[in-house]
């Protein structure tokens, strides 16, 4: 049966499921963004399959499904075209001893869609590709200093970056001690930091944008700082590439990092990553320079066949179909019933949607408009109640006006509910058990 068919959602094969995970491997899921803390307690649904924008759990349940694959699926589930160039690939072997054709076709391609860059190199996963970054920039400025915007959330699972946070457990000192922050929006803070640190600075690392949008003249400002102070400029355009513009943030706003590292949306769920810049910079980590070598990417997954044609097949899928004005508008759709919804019930100020229409996310505020875990708790458990799995309001091309407009009036019910807990001064009879976990935190 259907959740939004049904009462109450229960989830006996999922939990069971669960239960296995946990027995096995660590923390239950692969990705701590997917573990059951994040979810209420015992609805935690464990997928069977997905198609478009729905997913299927093990119970039989289907969901509409936003922030598909976290962020990764943006043109649904399955589609057509992707899977058709991976099986295609599939047929004539996916890994050889030397570089496939295959690999020239999908380096030329990205470098089509982002002409910004000059040279890419593929890996299967963020991290990689990130740190790749780190690597070249400290490599080639000869620092050691590595500065992070210090209000984005996640940059890679390495020491550089992992021991900033509070699950810092296995990291030495000595790494975290490299590592530095600077404020998103703030060109004097930064200019204090470099000059704080002068000459020992690799890199400014950030997300170009997130859940706002940069202030005018803010990236072009970090371009001139980073020119002054002889750092590498590097854009984590994990979330932003094809999400802003088929050519990331680069391509809207029209400032050009020195490297950029791009994936999620980039494969389609498949495991396909970038790190691309400029030519006298990633040539470090080729064979053609005098200089000494750097051991910048070289994984033995890196340049699987499939994985390339996905990427390839959805490039051109954007371009053809226009896929990210639509995922805007289908953002916009749904941020404005959201926002109408909330009204309605009298919890505008407390259920929030914030970020680009392509790229949401919402806000759960108590009674003193204080970020909640309880009261997001209590949202997440009607949501799924309903047939809705949003840890976010991230869309995907998949999604239909009728799924829009299902999702809508499930958070209307879900905030007639909100409005409950509120007048009371208390969600924990609504939240069903014990609240939902930020994913960094240092106690289990």
């Amino acid at each position: 049966m259907d959740t939004q068919e049904s009462g109450d959602l229960l989830l006996p094969r999922s939990r069971q499921a669960n239960e296995r995970l946990h027995a096995m491997i660590p923390g239950g899921a692969h990705t701590y963004a997917k573990g059951d803390d994040q979810y209420p307690d015992d609805l935690a649904p464990v997928i069977s399959h997905g198609r478009g924008a729905h997913v299927w759990d093990v119970d039989g349940n289907r969901y509409v499904e936003y922030g598909s694959g976290l962020r990764s699926v943006s043109l649904g589930h399955a589609h057509p075209r992707v899977v058709e160039a991976v099986r295609r690939e599939l047929d004539r072997g996916s890994n050889f001893v030397r570089p496939s054709v295959v690999e020239v076709e999908a380096a030329e391609r990205f470098l089509a869609t982002v002409p910004t860059a000059e040279m890419v190199k593929f890996a299967k996963n963020g991290s990689d590709v990130t740190t790749a970054a780190v690597r070249l920039a400290r490599a080639v400025t000869g620092r050691a200093r590595v500065a992070i915007c210090g209000d984005h959330p996640f940059y890679s699972v390495d020491d550089w970056f992992i021991g900033t946070t509070p699950m810092s457990a296995g990291v030495p000192a000595a790494t975290t001690d490299l590592t530095v922050a600077f404020p998103y929006g703030d060109l004097a803070a930064t200019e204090e930091l470099l000059t704080r640190y002068r000459d020992e600075v690799a890199c400014l690392i950030l997300e170009p944008a997130t859940h706002t949008e940069p202030p005018p003249g803010y990236l072009a400002g970090l371009r001139e700082l980073a020119d002054r102070h002889g750092c590498v400029l590097v854009f984590d355009e994990m979330i932003t590439g094809f999400r802003w513009s088929e050519a990331g943030a680069q391509g809207l706003y029209g400032v050009v990092p020195d490297l950029s590292t791009f994936g999620k949306a980039l494969g389609n769920g498949c495991a396909v990553s970038a790190l691309a810049g400029r030519r006298d910079l990633m040539e470090w980590g080729g064979l053609r320079h005098s200089g000494d070598r750097v051991f910048l990417l070289s994984t033995t997954h890196g340049a699987e066949t499939h994985s390339l044609a996905a990427a390839m097949a959805v490039q051109t899928t954007y371009a053809e179909e226009g896929v990210t004005a639509r995922l805007h508008a289908l953002g916009e759709r749904l941020a404005a019933g959201v926002r109408d919804a909330a009204a309605g019930m009298g919890v505008a100020d407390h259920v929030v949607v914030r970020g680009r229409a392509s790229n949401l996310v919402f806000a759960t505020l108590d009674e003193h408009r204080r970020p909640s875990q309880p009261y997001r708790t209590l949202f997440l458990r009607r949501l799924l109640a309903g047939g809705v799995l949003a840890p976010s309001f991230v869309v995907s091309d998949a999604l239909s006006d009728a799924d829009i407009d299902h999702t809508v009036d499930v958070v209307a019910q879900a905030c007639a509910v909100y409005r409950k807990a509120l007048d009371a001064g208390d969600p924990t009879p609504w939240m069903g058990g014990r609240p939902v976990k930020p994913v960094f935190r240092r106690s289990v």
